[in-house]
């Protein structure tokens, strides 16, 4: 028993060491990536996609806006209407 919790725990350990070294790479290469970004560089970047992102989003609302049953429905009522108004006019100019 004692040697399976041996045997257990060193590769464990080993898997642990093998994470780390993974890690530290990761971070290297991240590190290296970033190396010539300035803060202002970085902080015109993150402005400009947060604009482009409401963009998108209010290009969407407007997008799906217009497919929307309600709309359809209050054009239609709005075309009915106006219709009616342009008979009404036409019924009240006759007889002068």
């Amino acid at each position: 028993m004692n040697q399976v919790l041996l045997y257990a725990s060193i590769i464990l350990a080993s898997l642990s060491f093998f994470l780390c070294l993974y890690a530290c790479v990761r971070v290297g290469k991240l590190l290296n990536s970033v190396k010539g970004l300035e803060w202002d560089t970085v902080a015109t970047l993150t402005g400009d996609i947060g604009t482009i992102k409401k963009s998108i989003q209010t290009l969407n609302n407007r997008i799906n806006g217009l497919n929307s049953p309600k709309l359809n429905d209050e054009l239609l009522q709005y075309a009915v209407k106006q219709q009616s108004n342009v008979t009404n006019i036409n019924k009240n100019n006759i007889g002068g």
